[in-house]
């Protein structure tokens, strides 16, 4: 059993990893591993996903040992390795303890543990999907990336002091877009034919906006600094919704001084409008109906191909875990039934068409058959 010592060493030693990995963000390909992670597990803490990159930049969706079995009807391989995260440990404070902290709060963070977790690709059982799974399927229609556009860009007019407007391409010497901090202004190219670098564009000058503006503690920070953590936002945003827009420069990292306390804060202050551009996308994603699986099962299933059933089936899976109306519950419990057995049907029907076409393929016997032999 290891000692208090140990512990605290092992804890330690969990963490420095993490910032060594972070310390290497250097170029432009392991910022943009760091940032596929951070656009995956943009829900967790800066230190979480620190650690998350650390142990596997490959990860996409963690959860417990438990919790895969039984909110995800899957199971951990057997030897998998664990990742590590961080979860506070909350204690209520005494009378003392709150006199001794200066504070009314009846319970505080007094420490952290560190949880095992497993990647999905650790695990095996039914598929898990998410909604933007979806989202990504329907995005792939340039109407619908031009819809979340023009909702984002309505969204920031009519609900934010921000001031977004379009303007002709050859106004702009060639840029794309710009933020004036002075009047608070988005400029974007309206003519543009790319309708998913207008929805990067304005992700970019949004995050601008949010770190450099004229009230932001980040304002004077170098433009090779500044325009790196904006495109950085970008990227993530645009990765988040399934959009890949690998093939425009992530800016390079190397003006950043290879200071850990400096990285860190700027991965931090990315992360923090990450999530935000994230949020705000999401929200327009749904009000749009694009995180809505477009495939539910037809009335008359026979009309559907195997593939399409397939769909339905995991769709309907997705559909009945997130559902929290218990009628609505029940009534997509039913829809699925009927697709299993549709599937089932059509299994065994293919299997006995197969048996008929092979004879000389034995076919093995039943244990009542055995049985009766013996």
């Amino acid at each position: 059993m290891p000692n208090k010592a140990d512990v605290k060493a092992w804890k330690a030693q969990l963490v420095a990893q993490a910032e060594q990995q972070i310390l290497k963000l250097t170029d432009s390909d392991q910022f943009k591993k760091y940032l596929n992670t951070l656009a995956k597990f943009h829900r967790y803490s800066a230190r979480n996903i620190d650690l998350i990159y650390a142990q596997n930049p490959q990860a996409t969706q963690v959860a417990g040992f438990k919790q895969w079995q039984k909110a995800f009807n899957r199971t951990v391989n057997r030897g998998a390795k664990a990742i590590r995260i961080a979860a506070p440990i909350i204690k209520k404070l005494t009378p003392a303890e709150q006199k001794h902290l200066d504070t009314t709060d009846e319970r505080a963070i007094v420490g952290y543990r560190y949880l095992p977790v497993f990647d999905v690709a650790q695990t095996s059982g039914e598929p898990v999907l998410s909604a933007k799974d979806f989202v990504k399927e329907n995005l792939a229609d340039h109407q619908n990336v031009t819809s979340l556009y023009n909702a984002f860009k309505d969204y920031l007019n009519q609900q934010t002091d921000l001031k977004v407007s379009e303007v002709p391409l050859a106004t702009l010497n060639g840029a794309k877009g710009y933020f004036q901090p002075s009047t608070n202004e988005i400029v974007i190219v309206g003519d543009e034919s790319d309708n998913a670098l207008k929805l990067k564009t304005l992700y970019h000058e949004y995050a601008h906006s949010q770190l450099h503006g004229l009230k932001s503690a980040f304002k004077d920070r170098p433009r090779a600094y500044q325009e790196t953590q904006a495109e950085a936002v970008a990227y993530v945003a645009m990765q988040n919704i399934g959009v890949d827009t690998s093939n425009y420069s992530l800016g390079y990292v190397a003006t950043w001084a290879k200071d850990k306390a400096v990285i860190h804060s700027a991965l931090s202050e990315i992360q923090q409008v990450s999530n935000k551009v994230i949020e705000l996308s999401d929200g327009l994603t749904k009000q749009l109906g694009l995180q809505e699986a477009q495939k539910e099962p037809e009335h008359d299933l026979k009309k559907l191909s195997a593939q399409d059933l397939n769909k339905s089936y995991q769709s309907l899976q997705q559909q009945v875990q997130q559902a929290t109306n218990p009628q609505r519950k029940s009534e997509l419990k039913n829809k699925l039934n009927d697709v299993h057995q549709k599937i089932s049907n059509r299994t065994q029907k293919q299997l006995q068409a197969f048996a008929e076409q092979n004879p000389e393929i034995k076919q093995p016997e039943s244990e009542l058959d055995q049985s009766l032999k013996r």
